[in-house]
Formats: C-alpha cells, sequence, structure tokens
C-alpha cells in the first residue's frame, strides 16, 4: 500500500513538472509603425535576431529614423533608408554610406527569407565585411516580384543554394527576392501595409535610385 502511495506521489508530481515544461509562454514579438506620405505599414520584428530586434527597437524608442528618407528604391525589388545623413541632405545628394559607428553579427536563420514585405539590414559588400556584419542603422524592405520556379532553379545553380518548396510556394504567389536569402539578415516583416512598399517603390528617382520627391519616414513602437 506504502509503495502505491509512493508511486502516485511521483506519478502527480512527474505530472505537474510536464505541465509547467509545456506551459512556458514563448515571447511577445514587438511592433513597430512606420510611417510614410505614402501611407503606413506594422512591422513585426522577430525573436529570432535578438540582437537586430534590439538595435532597432532601441533606435525608434530614441526617434533615430524620424525624419530619415528612403534614400534608395527600385520598384521589383526593395526600398532602403535608415542613412543618418538623409535628415538634412539636399536634393540629388548621393546617400547610403552613413550609420552610427558599430555593426552588428548577422544572424541568419532558414526560416527568415526574403519573401515580400521582409525586413532585412543593409551591410557593406561582402569585400570589405566577409562576415556580412549589418549596418547599424540602415535597413531594407523587399518588394520583389514573383518567381516560377525555372527562375528559382537557376538561382540555386548560380548561386549553390537550396530554396525550400515552402519558400517556393511564397516566391511563386507573394513574390519576393530569393537570390539574399542567408546573406543579409531578415530580422522582421510587414504584418500590414504590403501596398505602402509598391507605391514608395514606384516613385520616380534619379540615376542613384533616389525619389526625386522626398519620402520621409516616422516609426514607433506599438503596444
Amino acid at each position: 500500500m506504502k509503495n502505491l502511495l509512493y508511486l502516485a506521489v511521483l506519478a502527480f508530481i512527474v505530472s505537474c513538472s510536464a505541465t509547467k515544461k509545456t506551459s512556458v509562454q514563448v515571447p511577445h514579438e514587438q511592433r513597430v509603425m512606420l510611417t510614410t506620405d505614402s501611407g503606413s505599414m506594422v512591422i513585426r520584428l522577430s525573436n529570432k535576431t535578438p540582437l537586430h530586434r534590439d538595435n532597432f527597437v532601441k533606435l525608434v524608442k530614441e526617434h533615430f529614423f524620424d525624419s530619415l528618407l528612403f534614400h534608395r528604391v527600385i520598384r521589383d525589388f526593395m526600398i532602403q533608408g535608415g542613412d543618418p545623413g538623409s535628415k538634412h541632405a539636399r536634393q540629388g545628394q548621393l546617400l547610403g554610406e552613413g550609420s552610427l559607428a558599430y555593426n552588428i553579427p548577422a544572424e541568419f536563420d532558414t526560416a527568415l527569407f526574403h519573401k515580400k514585405g521582409a525586413l532585412a539590414a543593409a551591410r557593406e559588400a561582402d569585400a570589405e565585411n566577409p562576415t556580412k556584419k549589418s549596418s547599424a542603422t540602415q535597413f531594407y524592405i523587399v518588394g520583389g516580384k514573383t518567381f516560377t520556379d525555372a527562375e528559382m532553379d537557376k538561382i540555386e545553380d548560380k548561386l549553390h543554394i537550396k530554396i525550400p518548396e515552402n519558400h517556393r510556394l511564397v516566391y511563386r504567389t507573394l513574390g519576393g527576392t530569393p537570390f539574399l536569402d542567408m546573406n543579409y539578415t531578415v530580422f522582421g516583416e510587414v504584418i500590414s501595409g504590403l501596398d505602402v512598399i509598391d507605391k514608395i517603390a514606384s516613385a520616380p528617382t534619379d540615376g542613384n535610385d533616389r525619389p526625386l520627391k522626398n519620402i520621409r519616414m516616422k516609426i514607433v513602437m506599438l503596444k
């Protein structure tokens, strides 16, 4: 009888322990609102890239991005901003070299890929930056286009990469830029306002892909 009682108590303890393990909550993913004259986007930041997430949140809370420009926009590709020198730049000035005096180590994750709406960090080229460290401030949001399987096969052959079938499905339907995967850190995605990306990317530009009319941003944290 004592042995049966002991086993019953032991079973109860193990059961409670298992319940505690399965009740661990996943950290809440933080969101921001990015507003421009072309409309607003809600962006969810990924917990899989904590270094990029925390840096971005810090800059947003410091109002670093407010009044900066989307200084480089390319239709069917991406829109880029975050150069601190863009706030007071004269019309036609070449932008894209500015940042803060630090970089962020790459945080690649196969679950985070360059589908339309992906938020990713800009960086210097491989020759100067072989470890693919990210700019502290410059980012881009993917517009991209849809790809056929044949086109993705060519990308795989050229870059010696493998595009998973679940990613291929997204690239065939929603679109994106698969040739950037695992080369630039994706650390979030637009969850509302995808059409704003296309509006900004369609703006008339000069020879350096800078919009002829300034497109300024403001980014705030959402609860």
